[in-house]
């Protein structure tokens, strides 16, 4: 018999916007899973410290520029990435923005912002890994989206709209890339306590009226959104392709 293998042992794992909060702590995890990360983020600088505490632990970690506002500079990135590691197994596409805007006070520039990062951006940085993997014959890309791109949050009117286009996409590409050996997927977490969200989360007022969404009484962790990546990423999920998997404690349940 058989058995499901979450391991990721030498496999090569590219994660966008790396440099903090949930990309930071999910670079780790693909590390101690076995494979091999390619931190990716806008400042190059600000990689230094995660690849030396994932080095100290006994992994493997390389750091590369990546702006996602720029169509060519995702292209000779993840060029890059293949050149050095000599390809690229796993994509997790997690660079986005997440700024609160009323909807009658967003302008131009904010959904122009927004839109440049969280849907085209990362829509052409799973285009520029799903090449190389295409190539392969095989990969996984695993899309960071949100339960925002399937409810409604309030002052998220631009935010909610990128991340419903990115579940949009994760389907297409699953569907146009899936038989020819590249898995394509999502997951959209609810809201999930990092240095970026702790200034909300830490506010007694805020946090009641998340909890009072989330059934199962808590917010959600950096190892609670891990978990749910690797299982995308592995050999275990094989036969997942085109989903969204919510990590939601069950906000969209009701």
């Amino acid at each position: 018999m058989s058995y499901p293998d979450f391991r990721l042992d030498n496999k090569i794992a590219v994660v966008t916007g790396a440099s903090m909060g949930i990309g930071y702590g999910l670079a780790k995890a693909l590390a101690n899973a076995g494979a091999r990360v390619a931190v990716a983020a806008r400042t190059i600088e600000k990689l230094a410290t995660l690849v030396t505490e994932i080095e100290a632990e006994g992994g493997t970690a390389k750091a590369f520029a990546l702006d996602l506002r720029s169509i060519e500079g995702i292209r000779a990135t993840f060029d890059a990435i293949a050149d050095h590691f000599g390809r690229i197994d796993i994509l997790v596409n997690n660079a986005g923005l997440g700024d609160n805007h009323r909807a009658e006070d967003v302008t131009e520039a904010d959904w122009d912002e927004m839109m440049a990062v969280n849907l085209k951006g990362a829509f052409f940085a799973a285009q520029a890994a799903g090449r190389i993997m295409l190539r392969q014959g095989a990969g996984r890309i695993v899309n960071m989206s949100s339960q925002a791109g399937s409810v409604g949050i309030r002052d998220h009117a631009v935010y909610c709209a990128t991340k419903g286009g990115m579940d949009q996409f994760t389907r297409v590409l699953a569907l146009e890339w899936g038989h020819r050996g590249v898995n394509v997927n999502a997951v959209a977490p609810t809201f999930i306590y990092t240095p970026g969200t702790a200034d909300r989360l830490d506010q007694p007022a805020y946090l009641k009226s998340v909890l009072d969404r989330l059934p199962i009484g808590r917010v959600g962790t950096i190892d609670d959104v891990a978990g749910a990546v690797i299982y995308l990423a592995s050999p275990a999920s094989g036969m997942v392709n085109g989903e969204v998997l919510m990590v939601d404690g069950g906000w969209t349940a009701q």
